[in-house]
């Protein structure tokens, strides 16, 4: 994973992809925050809410959607 990405979903749902497509989370905007909400997918497709390679910044905020700022701490490493 080299870089994230947003793509919309609506006014208060932005998915979190990486450089090659794969969904790893989304961006919820929840009492004015943007909350990061962690997925990640079993073999045979089925959802793990919380999951994924970025389970440890599940839950994390942000006041903007400013895609390098959020890019830059959802980044492993």
């Amino acid at each position: 994973m080299n870089k994230l990405t947003l793509g919309k979903v609506n006014d208060h749902v932005y998915q979190v992809l990486t450089d090659q497509g794969a969904h790893v989370g989304n961006l919820k905007l929840i009492n004015a925050v943007w909350k990061f909400k962690a997925i990640g997918y079993e073999p045979n497709g089925e959802v793990i809410p919380g999951g994924g390679p970025l389970t440890d910044r599940h839950n994390t905020t942000f006041d903007t959607l400013d895609e390098a700022v959020i890019a830059a701490r959802l980044m492993p490493g």
